[in-house]
């Protein structure tokens, strides 16, 4: 028995190898193609433990994983011109999957950077195509969405003859080259200083018109309030001479007694004043009354107030 031991050691290692060797694994995230020989055999797309023959010697049964997942690669700073010649400085990316591990193993022998070069060059054409066939501002208007889909349909053609399936396209980026970016800007700034000038003018119209109509209606403002102020003052007038009127009908001698005063405090009232009457005249008549009627009832004089004299004058003597 003991010298059967080694044998069944050897034996049993034998058979681990060419177990473990026999075996391969597939997860979630990849795919499986078993190659024999150099021709697929099968294509394991399904998680799980598979068997294959022992051994990779020779090219016999070999596995090449594959991604099952969502893949990307990106394309950046392409110069498209669109239709007009401007240039636009664009970045995009492209999300794919492997769909067929046969196709994509026969097409680009399972290399990924390979399948990736070609979509490459079909994305720069398609990027081209698209935005040749758009103006300048159709470019970063709302036309991007269709542009993306547009660009993805080219790009599925070519995708599906590599066993790919193309998830999304997006265009990440969209700049105007350097020397476009200067040109918009000083047309930009031509067309700012164009709509300010446009605007400067119609506020000075404006300002003008506004005080056109503010003249104006100062003028029709005073010259209301003048008619106004003539028209009380009229009125003042009249009042003024009705209560005199009146005044004078009651009684006639205190009527002339008040405005003999009046002219009295009218002419004295200032001081620089120099007066040389006679104390006879009939400006005096009421200092000369003992009882302050200056001569009322004197028909000569009665109804005529006294009227201050001339300011300077000397009247004549006697009077």
């Amino acid at each position: 028995m003991s010298n059967r031991l080694p044998y069944f050691l050897v034996a049993l290692g034998v058979l681990l190898i060419v177990g473990y060797s026999s075996i391969f694994v597939v997860n979630e995230r990849e795919q499986a193609i078993v190659v024999r020989f150099g021709q697929i055999q099968d294509v394991k797309t399904e998680p799980g433990i598979y068997f294959k023959l022992p051994f990779a010697f020779m090219d016999a049964d070999r596995v090449q994983y594959v991604e099952d997942r969502a893949l990307r690669f990106d394309l950046d700073d392409i110069r498209v011109q669109v239709r007009g010649g401007a240039f636009y400085e664009v970045d995009a990316f492209v999300v794919y999957r492997i769909s067929n591990p046969r196709l994509f193993r026969e097409t680009v022998s399972g290399d990924r950077g390979a399948a990736e070069s070609r979509l490459r060059t079909r994305l720069d054409a398609a990027l081209r195509r698209v935005y040749g066939l758009r103006n300048f501002d159709a470019a970063l208007s709302d036309e991007r969405s269709s542009m993306m889909q547009e660009v993805r349909a080219d790009l599925q053609t070519a995708a599906e003859t590599l066993g790919l399936d193309i998830r999304d396209v997006r265009i990440r980026r969209t700049d105007l080259t350097q020397e476009v970016s200067q040109q918009t800007f000083e047309r930009m700034k031509a067309e700012r200083l164009a709509e300010a000038e446009l605007i400067r003018a119609r506020g000075n119209e404006e300002g003008q018109r506004r005080r056109a109509i503010a003249d104006r209606q100062v003028v029709e403002l005073q010259a209301e309030a003048q008619r106004d102020a003539e028209i009380l003052r009229g009125e003042g007038d009249a009042e003024r001479n009705r209560v005199f009127a009146e005044a004078f009908q009651r009684d006639p001698a205190f009527f002339e007694f008040y405005r003999s005063m009046q002219a009295y405090a009218g002419s004295l009232s200032d001081n620089g004043t120099t007066m040389v009457l006679s104390p006879d005249s009939d400006f005096f008549r009421f200092f000369n009354s003992g009882t302050g009627t200056g001569g009322v009832g004197n028909p000569t004089s009665q109804g005529t107030p006294v009227a201050p004299p001339a300011a300077g004058m000397v009247p004549p003597a006697g009077n």
